[in-house]
């Protein structure tokens, strides 16, 4: 059996708890740290005048060549780290793409939760109608 696909989350949403240990996510930000003898890096992203960090396990791909201050998308598992209270994304891939709109970018997301919303509700219209095939 394949695993879900992952969804994607905006870093304030991996933070506050929305996304449970072990779901796989998507998620961006700017690269504001990286810690090679920990394999561990850091993502920064602002919403509402707050910024948010989402800290990234690099351990599955590294090498890793950072570049501080560029953008990244992260494909990964959410894990808790052990001792530290703080939710990770153990990353799977993770790819620069600076000079991405960022606008356009949480806009689409926000499109796609729409589209996929209304998808899951006619599905259901469907099925509870009598008339509906079996």
């Amino acid at each position: 059996m394949l695993p879900a696909p992952a969804v994607f989350h905006f870093p304030w949403e991996i933070q506050s708890g929305v996304a449970k240990e072990g779901d796989s996510v998507r998620t961006f930000g700017r690269l504001v740290a990286y810690q090679p003898e920990e394999s561990k890096a850091t993502l920064s992203a602002q919403h509402a005048a707050t910024q948010h960090q989402v800290v990234v396990q690099t351990t599955f791909v590294e090498p890793f060549d950072p570049i501080i201050g560029a953008q990244y998308i992260v494909l990964g598992e959410i894990e808790n780290v052990e001792g530290a209270g703080v939710v990770a994304v153990r990353a799977r891939v993770l790819n620069c793409v600076d000079g991405v709109n960022l606008a356009l970018l949480q806009r689409a997301i926000n499109e796609q939760r729409t589209y996929f919303r209304e998808r899951s509700v006619s599905e259901d219209d469907v099925d509870a109608h009598p008339l509906a095939p079996p």
